[in-house]
């Protein structure tokens, strides 16, 4: 009896190295399937990114081909910095406004001052100091 369960015993046994091996294969297939995954992700991304970044050139390489003239070239060049001063004294008009209204409604300087100038004023004009500004440091080389 004990020869038969032995015997037995050692027959299914002899079989456990296979089954680890195929649950280890298993394992190793699903991890590599992962990683295969993983890389053709990571390829689309870099393909995506590199045909934004040859977008981009080849708009800037038109645009800069496109002439009307000297007149015309600076009206072009001279959109952006003409919208932002406006937006500026804009910004300066109703911030000046607001303090001489306070002023002559009776509030002292100080306290006109601290509301003209609220933390949410503060941050914004730092995003704008930084948006026109900080580019440059990281820009030069």
């Amino acid at each position: 009896m004990f020869t038969l369960i032995g015997s037995a015993l050692g027959f299914m046994t002899s079989f456990l190295p296979k089954i680890m091996d195929y649950f280890q294969s298993k394992a190793d297939n699903a991890h590599e399937l992962k990683m295969l995954e993983a890389m053709a992700a990571n390829k689309r991304d870099e393909m995506a990114l590199d045909a934004e970044i040859r977008e981009v050139e080849t708009i800037h390489e038109h645009d800069s081909k496109i002439s009307g003239g000297k007149f015309i070239d600076g009206l072009r060049a001279s959109v952006r910095p003409v919208i932002t001063y406006l937006f500026v004294l804009l910004f300066l008009f109703v911030e000046v406004s607001a303090y001489i209204i306070m002023i002559n409604q009776g509030v002292s300087v100080l306290d006109a001052s601290q509301m003209v100038w609220s933390s949410e004023i503060n941050g914004l004009f730092s995003a704008i100091v930084s948006f026109w500004f900080g580019g440059r440091a990281f820009g030069k080389k």
